[in-house]
């Protein structure tokens, strides 16, 4: 349950007896740690693991986290790695995350570290890629673990380091993520107050914070729309029931639910329809069509609404055909990322002590999900965006983060590790 808003004025406020670790502290241990945490993004980039797979990469981070002297847990939710550093002085306890998995994208940008791994993903041979920094996100994690490990006995409280895997969606038939974290356990020995984590962006520079208070990532929901119709010759479609049409038709009448049928004044949704398949020849009308899609929404109540309507649409125009059409949603779907204020207003000092007043900025509301989610649905939280385009170069004309382009500045990493590292030490500590 989240605190009542006095308990976490009382929880936020607090501060912690005794000399505190500054700023200057903060970063002078990050430009000690700055070269590994290159040279661990560098190996990761270059090994990627697709979600659920992340074998080599969890036993990389078990083993430094070991060095540490760190308590460790492994195998939580297949390859998921976490540990628990506690302060030498009482404090609250908090719990820092990052995600482990890879992309199905054959790389395409020309760095020493590029990635040249393939493996099989839906039955193709596909490259994979580092195309949305998890790699960095990792790194920057390791880092953080190591500086606050050698700073621990001048620190109140206790801190959970996260190792997420499948952050990207398990394989089909298997569960994964944040979601499965939790189901597994995560929490039981720890049950942190609040949690941190953050996300590198191709649409900000190096240098630039960005975040936004409430709602702040869109809920996503993968759904499939099956149309079963009748198989006939082409040149005889009233012989039979055309599932291509129908299925057409159903894909324009769902643009119409955002359109024309959901009050989108105070929050925006998108429907998509990402895969059409059916059919196998040109003058064959197939029994069957398969589409797949996503629903993104910011808010509980309009997104089961759009639920029903997607179901209502598709169903009600097959009919009108004489087909058939059986609308799914899947399982471990992502809730609306959700900033708590409180814990936004907390943090802002830290992130614009690191970043400077002018480049920590609100974002709008950003369609793309994470399931970083699901710990917000549960602990008051924070995830921020951290820009990695390099300086002078127009971030909005950068490819984007699941591009075989996207690229990491890498002055960015070390930038991210101390403006992580800032909002978990001034919390445990109370600075405000």
């Amino acid at each position: 349950m989240i605190p009542t808003s006095l308990a976490m004025t009382a929880m936020f406020g607090a501060t912690s007896a005794g000399a505190q670790v500054s700023g200057a502290q903060i970063d002078a241990a990050a430009g000690k740690v700055e070269a590994k945490v290159i040279t661990w993004r560098r190996d990761i980039h270059q090994h990627p693991e697709l979600s659920n797979r992340e074998t080599r990469t969890s036993k990389l981070v078990a083993d430094h986290l070991k060095k540490l002297g760190l308590p460790v847990r492994t195998g939580i939710a297949r390859t998921g790695v976490t540990a628990v550093l506690k302060g030498g002085k009482p404090g609250p306890v908090i719990a820092l995350r990052a995600d482990m998995d890879a992309l199905p994208v054959s790389e395409q940008v020309d760095v020493p570290f590029k990635s040249t791994v393939t493996t099989e993903y839906l039955g193709k041979k596909v490259g994979v890629m580092h195309a949305c920094g998890h790699d960095s996100h990792v790194a920057n994690l390791m880092g953080v673990a190591e500086m606050l490990a050698g700073m621990k006995q001048d620190l109140p409280g206790t801190v959970l380091f996260i190792f997420q895997p499948a952050e990207e969606g398990a394989p089909e038939g298997e569960e994964g993520g944040a979601g499965l974290m939790i189901k597994e356990g995560v929490f039981n020995e720890v049950k942190p107050e609040a949690v941190f984590g953050l996300h590198v962006t191709s649409t900000l520079n190096t240098g630039v914070i960005g975040y936004r208070s409430g709602p702040f990532m869109a809920a996503s929901d993968a759904f499939r729309i099956e149309v079963q119709g009748r198989q006939s010759h082409g040149s005889r479609p009233w012989s039979g029931v055309d599932p291509i049409v129908a299925a057409s038709q159903i894909v324009v009448g769902l643009q119409t639910i955002v359109s024309r049928q959901i009050d989108i004044t105070q929050l925006p949704a998108v429907v998509t329809i990402g895969k059409f398949d059916g059919g196998v020849r040109h003058n064959i009308i197939p029994d069957s069509v398969d589409m797949r899609g996503t629903l993104r929404t910011f808010d509980k109540d309009m997104r089961a609404d759009i639920m029903k309507r997607i179901d209502k649409t598709a169903t009600s125009i097959a009919a009108s055909s004489g087909a058939q059409a059986k609308v799914t949603f899947s399982p471990g779907n992502n809730p609306v990322v959700m900033n708590n204020p409180q814990l936004t207003q907390r943090a802002l000092p830290s992130l614009k002590r690191v970043a400077g007043d002018d480049k920590v900025v609100t974002l709008p509301l950003i369609t793309g999900s994470e399931d970083f989610a699901y710990y917000a649905d549960l602990i008051p939280s924070l995830f921020f965006y951290v820009g990695v385009t390099p300086p002078g170069q127009d971030a909005n004309a950068a490819p984007s983060n699941h591009s075989p382009l996207f690229y990491i500045d890498e002055p960015s990493i070390a930038f991210a590790t101390r403006a992580l590292a800032s909002v978990a030490v001034d919390y445990l500590q109370g600075t405000k």
